[in-house]
């Protein structure tokens, strides 16, 4: 054993960390979501095991992920990614298999979060957003986006037929308890994609979560839909968006291992760090998505609280994306939406 070592061990700090302290690369969404995560999880994780976090960002291209599972050659050991994604990379055999018993107890969280492949890291809305200032009235629902009439210009939304679709059922009156009933019909489809007709040429389609916020500063459209933790990131930078909840769909983000990690013990170590609720609570206070680990709503004051996603006034009216959907249909209504939008 070196004197290095021995010293180290010494001090208290295992073998293991001592000598193999080796970089573990986390992979985001980027944006202010990640600024978030580096204060919030990766530098105290650094500070904590001795570890280096190398951040990433991607856009949830799967294909990445997909192309490492299969060669391994994974250069990738944690990443983000949506509901839809890690149940399917889960089945597809993308993502290695979590050891709970080393991430925490099971019922520290909230039950969406828990699954064989995953940890949920936050809940997030998409909502409409607006500039207040430059609006007489505000919109209070998605039929209001669609008019207009009453409020002209470009309006933005994601590029995808995810989000897109539902929003533009929930525009023509159906209810957000029967919305993808209405959608798994044929009928329901149609319905959605005539009423995206009637706005095709006012929509300016976004493809990364800063875009709608710029767009709407720079005054380039009226309104738009948008992450909320970026709404409230820019409301922070002095710009008067305001969120309409009315509509909003929600989600989890999650935690995932890529196949073939390197480091796998070492993301597991991260992952059930950056879960707690003390890590969870110093994100939430950067960045008002909903925590996924029960007991952070406990620390939260009220006024930070109150921003989430999670906020009971917040969810009257929101409605949770619905993942098994989503996997069972996506394919086909991504094909059918990008062969409409390059019309």
């Amino acid at each position: 054993m070196s004197k290095i070592v021995a010293a180290l061990l010494a001090l208290g700090i295992g073998a293991n960390q001592a000598m193999a302290a080796e970089p573990l690369t986390v992979v985001s969404f980027g944006g202010t979501n990640r600024d978030a995560q580096d204060s919030a999880f990766y530098k105290p994780f650094t500070e904590k095991t001795g570890i280096p976090v190398l951040a990433a960002d991607y856009n949830g291209e799967m294909a990445k992920i997909k192309v490492m599972a299969d060669t391994g050659n994974t250069t990738w050991d944690v990443v983000e990614v949506e509901s839809p994604e890690l149940m399917r990379g889960c089945s597809e055999g993308l993502f290695e298999q979590l050891n709970w018993p080393a991430i925490g107890r099971r019922e520290a969280f909230l039950p969406e979060a828990v699954s064989p492949c995953g940890v949920g890291i936050f809940i997030w809305s998409t909502v409409l957003t607006y500039n207040s200032s430059k609006l007489a009235s505000a919109p209070r629902s998605w039929a209001d986006f669609w008019d207009t009439k009453r409020f002209p210009g470009k309006r933005g939304l994601r590029r995808g037929a995810k989000f897109t679709l539902e929003f533009a059922l929930l525009a023509d009156g159906v209810k957000k308890e029967d919305l993808y009933k209405v959608l798994a019909t044929r009928e329901g489809v149609d319905r959605a994609f005539r009423k995206l007709d009637q706005i095709k040429p006012d929509i300016q389609w976004w493809e990364s979560g800063a875009q709608p916020l710029q767009w709407l500063a720079a005054g380039d459209v009226v309104m738009t839909s948008a992450y909320n933790g970026r709404v409230n990131g820019a409301q922070q930078e002095g710009q008067p968006f305001a969120i309409q909840w009315n509509g909003s769909l929600y989600d989890l983000d999650h935690w995932a291992i890529v196949k073939g990690s390197k480091h796998k013990a070492a993301a597991e170590q991260f992952i059930a760090f950056a879960s707690q609720a003390q890590q969870q609570k110093g994100f939430v206070q950067r960045i008002p998505y909903g925590p996924s680990n029960i007991a952070t709503l406990d620390l939260l004051d009220r006024t930070t609280a109150n921003n989430l996603p999670t906020a009971r006034q917040n969810l009257a009216n929101a409605r949770a994306t619905d993942t098994e959907f989503w996997l069972d249909n996506g394919e086909e209504l991504e094909e059918r939406f990008n062969a409409w939008a390059s019309k």
